[in-house]
């Protein structure tokens, strides 16, 4: 009978998408404390169906009351996002426009920009915004360490953000269409 109550207080929790325990509540308060596990924090134990932020669960008082939980994905503005999902599109439009400021002929223009003499213009572009959405999911609360490293590769950044907030794939999907266009347009 003791053995089974002792399995029912085994705790896991995820950490950078690792599934990590099996440790004591107590050993998961520890954890708590010193700042590991925070709101968001996925936790599991015998008797959950499915893994559960550490706030929805008896654990809760004794997170930090004093900082608020990060926003949720339908709280964080996504401006920004959208843009980059629209990135490989509008990084065309300045090539061309670049282009054409430097050679003063369409053809010219055209014939740079389809052998990539501008392409850094549009590598810029998607980076730049990818770095500036990630500050602005810090400054939300997110915990963007998972996938801040990833923010040079966009389409795996896009994709790594809906993951963490729970969003669906749309901007990913945009950036994608989008890419493909640019692609077999050239």
């Amino acid at each position: 009978m003791e053995n089974s109550t002792i399995e029912n207080d085994i705790w896991f929790y995820e950490q950078n998408g690792e599934r990590k325990g099996g440790v004591t509540e107590t050993d998961l308060i520890t954890l708590i404390k010193n700042g590991t596990l925070r709101h968001g924090s996925s936790v599991w134990k015998k008797g959950f169906p499915d893994w559960t932020n550490i706030e929805d669960t008896q654990l809760r008082e004794h997170l930090d009351d004093t900082t608020p939980p990060p926003l949720t994905g339908a709280k964080v503005n996504n401006t920004v996002v959208w843009i980059l999902a629209f990135a490989p599109l509008i990084g065309l439009t300045l090539e061309y426009f670049v282009a054409y400021v430097v050679h003063s002929s369409e053809y010219r223009a055209e014939r740079a920009v389809a052998n990539g003499h501008f392409i850094y213009i549009t590598l810029i572009l998607n980076i730049a915004l990818s770095f500036l959405d990630e500050k602005k999911l810090k400054k939300s609360g997110t915990d963007t360490s998972t996938f801040s490293g990833w923010v040079w590769l966009v389409p795996v950044y896009l994709y790594q953000r809906a993951q963490t907030l729970k969003q669906n794939l749309a901007y990913f999907i945009v950036w994608i269409v989008c890419f493909l266009l640019i692609v077999i347009g050239a």
